[in-house]
């Protein structure tokens, strides 16, 4: 290479120049920038050099006026650029050599005339703007215009170039949007791309680059049988994350796919979790199967959901109805040996305790407790030895319940509805003696216990409705709030207009007293849930503006507000009305209800504006000599019922509760702990458990007693040994404290319910599927320990019966299509994410290997361990009917 003359007289130039560096060190600089130079220059190989020579004459053939050595020379680039390699983490070479010579190769772009070679020419720049161009000016987008659009052609040139394409796609949608300018080219690429991306495992770039488009309703069409499982995976993960309507729009994407290319177990989910009875009728009509529509009938009978239907099949009436669970759950307490009845004392362990006899503790309310707990423990097996001893007739039951006084005898009365839990038969049997008693507390727990024995089942005879709807204008107050409570237990989520016709009365009367009224307006709330009944609602609010600041001010008026929530459970948008409404309610109990139908109509949703929404009314600091700050405790609740059921929202939630409880106002600390039981019910994690248990031994007694009982719900049928331990200790603590005993023994009840094989949590089906009576059945007791000392620890205890509408046992049944059951390996282990990981990833890591039935805890997840069967759902929990598998009998023989 020629030297440049022109580099003495520029060495001399900062020699002349007034500064602080001096001749040597500039020539030090300059000897250094031509070593670099030589260094570069000596770094290309012969092989290197020889490519960019060649390069080089392929761009002098482009500057040429023939026209035709363009196409072989395009031809030659395209070849050399296409079949470079190099390591991963490097720029292909080419691309490297070819980057001084961009805006030449541009420039001379502009100067051809249209010509196939100019097209040709447009995709080796689509290439090259992808690694040089300036971001803003989106050349790869801009040069595939230009370029052919051919399918094969764009795939030609590899899985990253098409990733960058669909991010600048992206990036000229949302600016031509704000421009309001057309977007339908970008579209129409797109569409061309979406393909390439399901065929080369890379669903989530598709699946993204539809959803910024607001073009996910066309997934469908583009995917099949291979990629369809991973698509709808993708997909389903990201819906707890996209704001509304894209939610919406992505369940119905899944639910089309899922009908396409899978079962109708896979697709009825999405159609539940859309919230339309109409697809729900749809898709379990559309089943081709018995054995399916069975399948789909456990499940929609787990979910609480009921559909009218006028089925003949004896069979799927009974899976419909969950006639056989208490069936199925004596069988499984027999198989895993826990179905020996249990006494409070042997879950109170009190020779493990720190004290001696207790003292100073109120021996009614001391029987009060164990009669809760005796109900947690057995709930379900049908016999205790407090109130069904199976070795007598009833005479053990008769002396317990004289033990108790008052509500505690009603309390008493109706354990016996949960200890047959789900039996109706013998439940009705057993219960009926007590509806003849002289004493109106034993009859009111009579009505309570018919209604709880018939929660979550439904018979063809319909004795509950009998039974309870006579009592409902009964002339004795106590028999009216208990048939009332009764009938929301045993109709929630039915939807049955004339149990709410029975309730509406004592709710419209301005004389009705106000516990009777707010907990009709509850039952109608349940009877009616996640419905946005316009009428029901209309009455609820008419009721509320009748009532005087006195009754309004009553601690259970809080329950007609509970009663409104229910009805938009889930509905987001639609409360909006109401919420309005709601706002010209002078007293504070309106922005109580306010706050707790929003939360309630955004359950689930993980929906971040609304969760912000819900901490800015905890910042508020009000001055309680002038207002009310209730609603805040409500809103501290609120950030629990829209976190929950999404990962990484109850993780945020639990960091801001604890950013609340070191600086929120006192009725927000106590709030903070019932919050966190709503958002891990039954799932005892180690942390929460020590969070818990500093918050039991707080100063303030009302967020000690919350604390306490929020850990009853955390571990809520575990039987967890840790948690167990916490307790007996919270006991000797407290020994001398009616009150924080009292809840110390029912939280032990709850830790061990149904012996450790139940749950409480609302979520099932893999974590996917919200059930609207179980979160009801959750909502109501935590509600009332917002004002604790006039409701739980007063007379209102009863009120903690509303947690049998979330036990479900935390099983797995496998059965034949003729529903016997039949008996199977499985293994259980902990859930894995799985979502957009490559491959055939592992669902579940640490499993262990059972025979069915098995208990399964809240992150676990089990998986057939033999082919011999093939499962009729994806999710196995809960009750799942097994096919032959033909192929493994073939494989067998063979």
């Amino acid at each position: 290479m020629p030297p440049a003359p022109a580099k003495p007289s520029s060495d001399k130039a900062p020699l002349d120049a007034k500064d602080s560096l001096n001749a040597k060190t500039i020539a030090e600089r300059l000897s250094k920038n031509q070593k670099d130079k030589n260094a570069t220059d000596e770094d290309l190989s012969e092989e290197d050099q020889q490519l960019v020579n060649e390069l080089e004459m392929l761009l002098e053939r482009l500057k040429e006026p023939n026209t035709s050595l363009h196409q072989p020379a395009l031809e030659s680039l395209r070849t050399i650029i296409r079949t470079s390699t190099s390591s991963m983490t490097s720029v292909p070479k080419p691309l490297k050599f070819l980057r001084p010579h961009y805006d030449t190769m541009t420039g001379l772009f502009d100067s051809w005339s249209p010509s196939p070679a100019k097209k040709s020419f447009a995709a080796i720049l689509s290439v090259l703007g992808m690694t040089y161009a300036d971001e803003a000016r989106r050349d790869c987008l801009k040069y595939r215009f230009l370029a052919s659009m051919d399918e094969e052609e764009i795939a030609s040139w590899g899985h990253e170039y098409v990733r960058h394409l669909c991010a600048e796609i992206i990036a000229e949608h949302n600016a031509r949007m704000s421009a309001e300018e057309s977007v339908d080219d970008l579209g129409q690429l797109a569409l061309i791309l979406v393909p390439f991306c399901l065929k080369h495992n890379a669903e989530h770039d598709a699946v993204d680059l539809l959803l910024e488009l607001e073009m996910i309703d066309a997934l469908p069409e583009y995917v099949d049988h291979n990629n369809y499982s991973r698509v709808c995976l993708y997909m389903m993960g990201c819906v707890s994350l996209l704001p509304p309507p894209d939610d919406l729009h992505f369940l119905q994407a899944t639910r089309e796919i899922y009908r396409k290319f899978g079962t109708p177990a896979q697709s009825l989910p999405m159609a539940i979790r859309i919230g339309d009875m109409a697809l729900i009728q749809e898709e379990f009509d559309n089943c081709k199967t018995p054995a399916e529509k069975k399948q789909l009938a456990f499940l929609l009978a787990r979910q609480g959901l009921q559909l009218p239907n006028d089925e003949t099949d004896d069979d799927l009436v009974k899976c419909l109805s969950n006639a056989q669970l208490s069936e199925h759950f004596i069988a499984l307490a027999r198989e895993l040996d826990v179905y020996d009845p249990k006494t409070p004392e042997d879950i109170y362990k009190t020779h493990l305790e720190n004290t001696h006899a207790q003292t100073n503790v109120d021996s009614a309310r001391h029987n009060l407790a164990s009669t809760f707990v005796n109900a947690f423990v057995n709930a379900g097996f049908g016999h205790d030895k407090l109130m069904a001893p199976s070795d007598d007739h009833g005479n053990g039951a008769n002396t317990w319940i004289y033990k108790n006084k008052d509500q505690g005898m009603m309390s008493a009365a109706a354990s016996l509805g949960m200890v047959l839990l789900w039996d109706v038969d013998r439940g009705l049997t057993e219960i009926d003696k007590y509806l003849y008693s002289s004493e109106d507390y034993i009859k009111a727990g009579a009505l309570l216990a018919i209604g709880l024995v018939n929660s979550g089942v439904r018979n063809e005879i319909d004795p509950a409705a009998a039974l309870l709807s006579e009592f409902v204008t009964s002339s004795t107050a106590l028999l009216r709030l208990a048939s009332t409570v009764g009938l929301g237990m045993a109709y929630a989520g039915s939807n049955r207009d004339d149990i709410v016709e029975l309730v509406t009365p004592a709710m419209v009367e301005p004389t009705s007293a106000m516990d009777l009224a707010a907990l009709s307006t509850l039952t109608a709330g349940l009877v009616t849930i996640g419905s946005c009944h316009g009428e029901l609602t209309s009455t609820i609010l008419e009721a509320l503006t009748e009532r005087s600041k006195t009754q309004l001010d009553h601690s259970f008026a809080r329950y007609m507000g509970v009663g409104l929530a229910l009805m938009y459970l889930g509905k987001q948008d639609a409360a909006d009305a109401t919420l309005a409404v709601l706002k010209a309610i002078e007293h504070p109990i309106g922005k109580q209800i306010e706050v707790l139908v929003q939360a309630c109509a955004y359950a689930g949703t993980g929906n971040v504006l609304k969760v912000q929404e819900m901490l800015h009314i905890c910042s508020d600091h009000i001055d309680t000599t002038k207002e009310s700050d209730q609603h805040q405790a409500y809103a501290v609740l609120g950030v629990a019922l829209i976190a929950m059921g999404e990962e990484v929202g109850s993780d945020m939630a639990l960091r801001a509760f604890n950013h609340l409880m070191h600086y929120g106002e006192p009725v927000i600390r106590r709030a903070v702990p019932l919050a966190i039981g709503l958002l891990c019910a039954s799932d005892p994690l180690v942390n929460i458990l020590e969070t818990l248990s500093k918050y039991s031994h707080d100063n303030d007694a009302d967020v000690a007693i919350n604390a306490i009982f929020a850990m009853g719900l955390v571990g809520a049928g575990t039987n967890n040994a840790r948690l167990a331990q916490m307790l007996r200790q919270l006991a000797s603590y407290y020994h001398r404290e009616p009150n924080s005993l009292f809840m110390v023994r029912i939280a032990q009840g709850l830790v061990h319910m149904g012996k450790g094989t139940m749950t409480i949590n609302p979520y099932h089906h893999d974590r996917t599927l919200l059930s609207p009576t179980a979160f009801a059945g959750l909502l109501i007791p935590i509600v009332a320990f917002m004002d604790a000392k006039n409701l739980v620890l007063s007379h209102a205890h009863y009120l903690l019966y509303y947690l049998v509408l979330a036990m479900y046992p935390r099983f797995l049944i496998t059965v034949d299509e003729d529903l016997n059951p039949l008996t199977v390996t499985v293994r259980v282990g902990q859930a894995v994410d799985v979502v957009g990981q490559a491959g055939k990833p592992k669902t579940i890591t640490g499993f262990q290997t059972h025979s069915t039935p098995v208990l399964l805890a809240h992150s676990e997840r089990a998986e057939l361990a033999t082919e011999e069967y093939v499962p009729l759902s994806k999710v196995l929990e809960g009750f799942v009917i097994l096919k032959k598998n033909p192929d493994y009998m073939e494989e067998e023989t063979l």
